[in-house]
């Protein structure tokens, strides 16, 4: 089972003037693993208040990943990647870069994405975009590799087998 926690970060959804759909995507998604939904929070685009709720989740210790959405773009509340990096232990970029690369292929705004991932303590944490659409297709990129992931960052795999591709 995967622990799974989602944090929002969005002013108008923490403000109850935007439902948070990005998360239910998320949710659809990861339900393909065998995960279940432990935390989930909508806060403001606040760099203190992200960077203070993504340490307090990792510490803890419950959750084996925390994907963000929302606050990955360019604009000047767009903070969720600076909280994120002030806070991780190691960043894991390949898989950024990787949904960046992939997603472009779809629209070439994907490049102008900020979203950075890494680890705090035993948790990966993972920015993505705030669109249903862009979760969407980040995560069809990712997910084939997050148990794997997982694995490694618990302890329980040591061993890089790689996966066939269909």
């Amino acid at each position: 089972m995967i622990n799974l926690g989602i944090l929002t970060i969005s002013d108008k959804g923490w403000r109850g003037e935007r439902d948070d759909k990005s998360s239910q995507a998320i949710k659809e998604s990861l339900s393909r693993l065998n995960s279940g939904l432990l935390k989930y929070e909508v806060i403001p685009d606040e760099a203190s208040v992200i960077a203070a709720k993504l340490a307090e989740w990792a510490d803890e210790g419950s959750l084996d990943i925390v994907l963000t959405t929302g606050g990955t773009g360019l604009a000047e509340r767009d903070v969720t990647p600076e909280a994120t990096l002030s806070i991780l232990d190691k960043i894991v970029p390949g898989l950024a870069e990787a949904m960046r690369a992939k997603t472009a292929e779809v629209t070439p705004f994907a490049i102008l994405s900020r979203a950075v991932a890494g680890l705090r303590k035993k948790c990966l944490i993972i920015n993505l975009p705030g669109s249903t659409k862009a979760v969407t297709e980040c995560l069809e990129v990712i997910l084939p590799v997050i148990p794997h992931a997982l694995e490694i960052i618990k302890g329980e795999m040591t061993e890089h087998i790689t996966p066939r591709k269909e």
